[in-house]
This record gives structure tokens, C-alpha cells and sequence, in this order.
């Protein structure tokens, strides 16, 4: 997936008046998600977005392979997840929790399946409640 047609699709599932506002929205996300699963995951990740996007991750996780292979995620939870993300992306928690819902879903179609598995795993029960595999689990229960 490319660059213009993620934040596209980020601005449109979260609500967004314009593609600035999702590109704060997707920045802010990365990189809040960077610091919460190991390095070499978002060091991944990275690698199947594109290099605008992907620089978010790599430089929240550490740049160099080494300094990734010896980091391990910050533990933090889903408040403080969202006042992350709604400190860096200008918006209030309520709207930051929509928003990174919209960009895990985009994560989702754009990144291998395998990858979104570990992402899952990396992440906490009520981090991973924004998820769109989580959801959909939730919705059969």
C-alpha cells in the first residue's frame, strides 16, 4: 500500500477533515506503538510500509539493527496509550482511541498477516482491543 492511498484511508475510517489531520493521526500512532513493542517488531513493521511511514517506527524503536535486537518494549497501558497518541497527534483522548482504531485497521490490510499476529501478541488485552481482528473476535463471542 502506498503512502497517499494509507492516509486516505486513515482520514476516511477515522472522520477526519483532511489528510493532515490523518497524517498527524498515523504519525502519532507509530510512534506510540513503536515504543510499546519490541524493537524488532516495529523494525518489521517498517519494512512493509512505505519509507515515509516507516521512518516514524525506526525512529521511535531505534535506528541501527544492533540497538533493536537489544531493546525491549516499553510496558504501558491503554490510558497512557492514548494520552500518547493525543498529545503527539493534537486531539483528545476519546478522538485518539478513534483514530488509532483507523490506523490498526489500515495496518491491518497493508502489513502480512504473521506480522499483525505478533503485533497482537506484543500488545496488552486492552491495547489490543483497538484491533480489527479483536473486534471481529468480540463481535462471534
Amino acid at each position: 500500500m502506498q503512502h497517499d492511498e494509507l492516509i486516505g484511508k486513515v482520514q476516511a475510517l477515522a472522520q477526519l477533515p483532511g489528510r493532515g489531520p490523518a497524517e498527524r493521526a498515523t504519525q502519532a500512532v507509530l510512534t506510540t506503538l513503536a515504543e510499546r513493542v519490541p524493537s524488532g517488531l516495529a523494525h518489521h513493521m517498517a519494512a512493509q510500509l512505505p519509507p515515509e511511514l516507516a521512518v516514524w517506527l525506526r525512529d521511535a524503536a531505534g535506528s541501527s539493527a544492533d540497538e533493536a535486537a537489544h531493546s525491549s518494549a516499553e510496558r504501558f497501558d491503554l490510558a497512557t496509550f492514548a494520552g500518547r497518541v493525543a498529545a503527539r497527534a493534537g486531539t483528545d483522548e476519546s478522538a485518539a482511541l478513534r483514530e488509532a482504531a483507523a490506523v490498526l485497521e489500515v495496518l491491518d490490510a497493508a502489513l502480512a498477516p504473521e506480522l499483525m499476529e505478533n503485533l497482537t501478541d506484543a500488545l496488552p488485552a486492552d491495547i489490543g482491543e483497538l484491533l480489527p481482528s479483536a473486534r471481529a473476535t468480540d463481535d462471534t463471542d
